[in-house]
């Protein structure tokens, strides 16, 4: 047989398997291909040889541990990093994607895995920013910015209103406005890197249903997540990375959700969730109308030792709003927070880390690392003056090195050295990191706020254990999280809020998906606390 023939049967073959999968995809062409994509930093090579067809009209997953090289490729396919050696083809068109200008030109966007939206401005200046829509008088035309920034967030079932500042928003509603950003022009190809990190079940359902329906209309879209369940679910074949190579390439209906985990660890894995520990009897820690005036309303509810108590509820219910007022982010128009039967006095983040309470933010590149910093600095950024308690107040570096090092071994951080500037990690490697400061000041209580956002499945197991080894020590959590999955896993009491309220508190076997979305839509309410 002639190559051409081998060819065209592939792809017949491919069409066929499509038809079985009940999703056909008209494959006329190949939209984009990449050939042997490699890129490197420094002496490191974090892409080997990536060769790739990506066909019109299909829903690619792609999968991979943190470091195995997906956001790198994303990266490149967007403008934001060229790669050392190899060709992308676009349409059949050589590309020369120098910046993210030049993607966007030819109708390749992205919605990048870290926020790049700038605070100060509104929804709908950074939707169309560079992109502005002009009058004929060369003016702005704000109105009808407005309007189209509307339109797509109602796509997305989101209430914001386009003048609102983005420094005003929660982390989950900046991550629609990436995806609204990514929508806003008629692109071919949507590049799409952990868009549901942040997102609870019911945005991720609204996200899917609007994936499908581009997908209909002819987009093309590279869906990059941590999720093997998402990926299963949406997307219509799997490419698996493992450090750096491109090592399995399947259909989605041809491979379980098993297969692609043991792809990308190279090794079969055992159960996720650690066996719950005993909690004491003792409670140890308590809120007490809490009350933020349109955010969170009379909020109350206590923590026993060695408990993990789970926060759950919508996009906008007042999870991460009560976490910060806790730790004095926020100012309280009244409440009472406790720890051991003593009132606490916190008016800033400080007073909390003096008050034994440890804090993971869910905004990582906001508040949770200094990129510009090494692994070191930011591991021991909170704890320092541990690092420096002598009469001259040097800080010793030795042993700060040493804690840094526990972290990477503990917690498998990918990182050539403590010494390492953390912005050219992995956002998943970058988490552990920001993990790893959080429990360095060995709190007495714990509030991980979205702890494994960006992880792959292996880190995530590695986290869930650190967390339980934690509370068997006797340290109190308040886990966070928009995936029910794990709270389900790990939380012995679920706390259930709607609308900046507490619906219910679930505990043993009430702990389970239907209940949980009753109380988080505000169906059931009432549960007893």
């Amino acid at each position: 047989m002639t190559d051409g023939f081998l060819h065209v049967k592939n792809v017949i073959d491919y069409i066929e398997k499509l038809y079985l999968h009940g999703d056909l995809i008209i494959m006329q062409d190949v939209i984009l291909k990449t050939e042997d994509i490699s890129k490197s930093f420094a002496t490191v090579e974090v892409l080997h040889n990536i060769t790739l067809d990506i066909y019109s009209g299909e829903i690619l997953g792609i999968i991979g541990e943190n470091g195995a090289g997906k956001s790198t490729l994303i990266k490149i396919l967007s403008g934001l990093y060229e790669p050392s050696s190899g060709k992308v083809f676009f349409e059949g068109s050589e590309l020369q994607i120098r910046k993210p200008s030049d993607a966007k030109k030819i109708g390749i966007s992205i919605v990048p895995q870290e926020f790049n939206l700038i605070n100060n401005l509104t929804v709908y200046d950074n939707i169309f920013l560079g992109s502005e829509i002009l009058k004929s008088n060369k003016l702005l035309d704000k109105e009808k910015m407005k309007r189209k920034t509307e339109a797509l967030l109602n796509n997305l079932k989101t209430h914001l209103s386009p003048e609102e500042k983005i420094e005003n928003l929660s982390v989950a509603e900046k991550q629609m406005i990436e995806i609204s950003k990514a929508l806003a022009f008629k692109s071919k190809l949507l590049l799409m890197d952990e868009p549901t990190a942040v997102l609870t079940q019911y945005e991720i359902d609204i996200l899917f249903d609007l994936m499908r329906q581009l997908k209909k209309e002819g987009f093309t879209i590279i869906y990059i997540s941590h999720k093997l369940k998402e990926v299963k679910t949406i997307c219509d074949r799997v490419v698996v990375l493992r450090d750096g190579n491109l090592v399995n390439e399947k259909l989605i209906n041809e491979i379980t959700m098993e297969e692609m985990a043991q792809s990308m660890v190279g090794r079969e894995l055992s159960q996720m969730f650690p066996e719950k520990n005993i909690m004491e009897d003792d409670y140890v820690f308590e809120v007490k109308g809490l009350t933020i005036p349109g955010v969170i309303e009379d909020i109350s509810f206590k923590l026993k030792k060695g408990e993990i108590l789970g926060l759950s509820g919508l996009v906008g219910a007042g999870r991460t709003e009560i976490a910060e007022a806790i730790m004095g982010l926020r100012a309280l128009k009244s409440g009472e927070v406790f720890l051991n039967n003593k009132k606490l006095k916190i008016k800033d983040p400080g007073d909390a880390v003096k008050a034994n309470l440890g804090y993971l933010s869910e905004d990582r590149q906001g508040s949770g690392i200094i990129e510009s910093f090494t692994v070191m600095q930011n591991t021991t950024l909170v704890s320092l003056p541990r690092y420096s308690n002598n009469l001259l107040h040097w800080i010793n570096k030795k042993e700060e090195i040493r804690t840094s090092d526990k972290y990477k071994k503990q917690f498998n951080i990918k990182t050539p050295s403590a010494n390492t500037i953390i912005e050219y990690l992995s956002g998943g490697n970058q988490q552990k990191i920001s993990l790893s400061k959080s429990i360095d000041t060995y709190p007495t209580i714990l509030i991980l706020d979205e702890p494994t956002r960006g992880v792959d499945i292996s880190a995530k197991q590695e986290i869930y254990k650190a967390i339980s080894s934690l509370v068997k020590k006797g340290i109190s959590c308040i886990f966070i999280s928009s995936e029910i999955e794990e709270i389900i896993g790990m939380c012995h009491r679920v706390v259930i809020m709607h609308d900046g309220r507490i619906s219910g508190i679930l505990e043993g076997e009430n702990i389970n998906e239907k209940e949980m979305m009753y109380y988080a839509t505000g169906i059931s309410e009432g549960a007893d606390y």
